[in-house]
């Protein structure tokens, strides 16, 4: 196998690209044209499903076992849940985050008249000069946040007769920044982040002309922050897939944002032992700076793929991100110790060739380190 080579100005470029198109889950076929153009450029074949998932190829020697990796691009967002008499939207989340997030972020409102309008979402009480120490005192919660629109709207009626109504979609701007020493700050780097990175070893793996030895396909789930992600996009043919999303680093985890986090537990139960241990192996024989960690308030691609009645192997690899669902940061080394530990497993052989059939004997299946017969002796 031979490590990929990164382009990362590209992985910048298209980081940027994709946190400036809104998708909170529900809105997201903007960004399913964005990286369908991308795999275009690349001359990779994708099919895309109603909804909008994407499923593309990268054709390797055998057809079987087939091998996945998976990533998702819609993110949080928000709803108008009714229109306010005083001018302002009452919101309800999209996807599982604190209000405490909410505040202060610059949104645009798709409006059911098909125009897009600005607001900015405040608490109640906003003003220190009006409301003194109660600003500090109101309770962190949706119930307690509105949308300020940047149009001259004071009543339901004036919202109402502009183009708001009850459903309309909102996105957060993402307000990237990359600083000079690597850093990446913004909203919405779960999963966006791990899209670039995807994107990225794609095209280094069609660049370099590197062989697979057996199908990689490559999805893009768009409903995985309100939990049913790679559900639909599974075929019953995947046999083992690593999905590529955040790693929360925080105190008492484990995580990095200067390495790759191989997850070897979410709350929905173990990732698949033989999968997760491989990645872990190819780390260490190929010097990615990495570390393995569990999640306990955490579920993934996997979850709803496993969900769904697929039996197939997964692992989860990723990148670290403090402040998941909220202000996030990530590192640029860690985005290329994921990406370069994708394109070695992309070039890694099935983890077992007996995962090509659905239904098989005994023979071929793995074994686990056994602690041996203990003898009890009376």
């Amino acid at each position: 196998m031979t490590p990929i080579q990164l382009d990362t100005g590209y992985l910048q470029k298209t980081l940027l690209d994709l946190l400036n198109i809104p998708s909170p889950s529900g809105y997201s076929d903007q960004i399913v044209h964005y990286v369908g153009r991308s795999l275009k450029e690349m001359d990779i074949e994708f099919s895309v499903t109603r909804r909008g998932a994407i499923r593309a190829c990268l054709t390797g020697a055998d057809p079987k076992p087939d091998r996945a990796i998976s990533v998702h691009l819609d993110t949080l967002g928000a709803m108008t849940r009714m229109l306010k008499p005083n001018g302002r939207l009452a919101i309800a989340p999209v996807g599982t985050w604190s209000a405490r997030f909410a505040e202060g972020g610059r949104v645009t409102i798709f409006k059911r008249n098909k125009e897009v309008a600005r607001g900015t979402v405040l608490p109640l009480k906003a003003s220190g000069h009006v409301y003194s120490h109660e600003i500090d005192t109101q309770p962190v919660s949706w119930d307690h946040v509105e949308v300020r629109v940047d149009e001259q709207c004071m009543t339901a009626t004036g919202l109402r007769e502009a183009g708001y109504g009850v459903g309309d979609f909102i996105a957060f701007d993402a307000t990237p920044e990359i600083t000079s020493n690597g850093y990446i700050c913004a909203r919405h780097l779960d999963d966006k982040a791990g899209a670039a990175v995807l994107l990225a070893a794609a095209r280094a793996i069609r660049s370099q002309k590197v062989n697979l030895p057996a199908n990689c396909y490559l999805l893009f789930t768009i409903f995985e922050e309100v939990g049913s992600g790679a559900s639909s996009i599974f075929f019953g043919d995947i046999a083992e897939m690593v999905v590529i999303d955040h790693a929360p680093v925080a105190q008492d985890q484990n995580s990095t944002e200067y390495g790759a986090t191989i997850g070897m537990m979410d709350q929905t139960g173990p990732f698949d032992y033989h999968l997760s241990r491989k990645l872990t192996s190819l780390c260490e024989t190929y010097r990615i700076p990495h570390c393995t960690d569990l999640f306990r308030y955490y579920r993934s691609d996997s979850a709803s793929a496993i969900e769904a009645g697929n039996d197939t192997r997964t692992a989860l690899v990723g990148f670290g991100l403090d402040g998941s669902h909220g202000n996030e940061r990530t590192h640029m080394a860690s985005l290329e110790a994921v990406g370069q530990l994708i394109g070695l497993y992309a070039q890694s052989e099935p983890t077992f060739m007996r995962d090509k059939d659905d239904l098989a004997s005994l023979d071929g299946f793995p074994h686990q380190p056994s602690r041996g017969v203990i003898k009890i002796t009376t």
